[in-house]
């Protein structure tokens, strides 16, 4: 894509209504804008980085077993009158009424909406277990919306929900979660650590929270330095998810991690040099919480000596929305954004130094159509822009590589490539810069 031709409106100054780093990047970046107050429009940078996010999602929750669906957004109340949520779930639910008069309801989460369509599609022991995921908008009415994506009132959240017949395939199920979320949040460039956490209005007796560190976190956490030097994606790497991941799943919750609510100084097993004081910052949750929904809805099956059980369920979701915020979060420095290179919305900026030098506009349209016939997604600048404003841009949207071509580069044969997550800078040959950018 020409930066000359994309829709990116970039704010030179911090924004005063933004109080938190990924808010003012988000917004000086051209991600998105405010529609109303914590609901935003995604422009097209921040979108490609959205849609990166929810693909990875996807694919590990298609690895672990779960199948996808999509859910409507607006629910019907009386679902919520049967589980017992429609008047406890406070004011953070949009209630509405259609035309008709019928209560309705802007959905914030789905436990009623799945646990109807799997009462009304499945009814012996033999059609378990099933894990049903979708990801969809929510809406939830936050009372003081702030903080940009990562606190809004709108967002876009991967919730799955298991079916099972008894506790100890719930617990299976919850397992196989557990690590398809830590190999999510890995391949997105990020060291989440679970910690076991309240399950709050959801319910259930089992409960982890997500928790990657950032400075500009919201709250406090403690873990084992242990945590710091571990590698999830090699750890859980040809891990079978049918086979027992109970031993996985012990393994990775012995180390000790706990949120501030939850962490007793008094009772910390490690030693003061061990133990890890951080901020972090909430990207998924996971329930385990029995029949707390079944029962009451009749959702049961037909058990091996034809009795009626209700199944034992669990719920786990993924803010994706809220986890472009979080990457930007524990991913920048002074001068912008730094991209994973997996969530990245470009891997390369382009950046054409002279746009007004034939010699440069030539060779700079023939790297350019190079990458992209080799697939490599490029941002190619190629405004009459100073060099100093193309470094400037560049640098605040954060893609993982920058090449760069000038007049005196291109004398000596060179291009410059930067690496905007250490700030190397290599001048080599365009050969060189291709092999390196296409993996050859």
């Amino acid at each position: 894509m020409r930066l000359s031709a994309y829709f990116l409106p970039l704010l030179k100054e911090n924004p005063s209504e933004a109080q938190i780093v990924s808010h003012r990047l988000m917004l000086r970046a051209g991600m998105i804008r405010q529609s109303s107050a914590g609901i935003y429009s995604w422009l097209p940078l921040g979108f490609r980085v959205l849609k990166k996010v929810e693909q990875i999602v996807r694919e590990e929750q298609d690895r672990s077993g779960a199948q996808e669906v999509l859910m409507p957004t607006i629910q019907p109340a009386d679902l919520w009158r049967e589980s017992g949520r429609y008047d406890d779930y406070g004011k953070e639910m949009l209630r509405i009424r259609d035309r008709h008069e019928r209560d309705m309801l802007y959905g914030p989460t789905n436990e009623e909406q799945i646990t109807d369509i799997f009462r009304g599609a499945l009814k012996s022991y033999r059609d378990l277990p099933k894990n049903l995921y979708h990801i969809q908008w929510k809406f939830r009415d936050e009372v003081r919306p702030r903080f940009g994506v990562m606190r809004g009132r709108e967002f876009l959240m991967k919730d799955a929900y298991s079916f099972d017949l008894d506790a100890k395939g719930a617990k299976h199920s919850y397992n196989k979660m557990f690590v398809a979320y830590l190999r999510t949040f890995a391949r997105m460039g990020l060291k989440a650590i679970p910690m076991r956490a309240e399950t709050g209005p959801i319910g259930g007796d089992l409960s982890h929270e997500f928790i990657i560190l950032a400075e500009t976190g919201e709250s406090a956490v403690y873990c084992d330095k242990a945590w710091l030097e571990t590698d999830i994606l090699k750890a859980a790497d040809g891990l079978d998810f049918d086979s027992d991941l109970e031993p996985f799943f012990r393994q990775w919750t012995s180390l000790y991690a706990a949120t501030d609510d939850m962490h007793d100084p008094a009772k910390c097993p490690l030693p003061a040099e061990q133990l890890v004081t951080a901020r972090g910052i909430e990207v998924g949750h996971i329930f385990f919480f029995g029949t707390k929904y079944s029962k009451p809805m009749n959702a049961v099956v037909a058990g091996p000596k034809g009795e009626s059980v209700p199944v034992e369920m669990g719920s786990y979701g993924i803010g994706v929305s809220r986890l472009v915020g979080a990457i930007i979060e524990a991913s920048h420095d002074e001068r912008g954004i730094i991209w994973p290179e997996a969530v990245a919305p470009f891997r390369v900026g382009l950046v054409n130094l002279r746009a007004g030098d034939a010699a440069c506009v030539a060779a700079a349209d023939a790297l350019y159509t190079r990458l992209r016939s080799a697939g490599v997604e490029t941002l190619y600048d190629d405004r009459d822009e100073s060099p100093g404003g193309k470094f400037a841009t560049m640098d605040l949207i954060g893609l993982p590589w920058q090449l760069v071509i000038g007049p005196r580069g291109l004398a000596a044969g060179t291009v410059e490539l930067k690496s905007r997550r250490t700030g190397e800078r290599q001048e080599v040959s365009s050969e060189a810069a291709l092999a390196k950018l296409t993996g050859e």
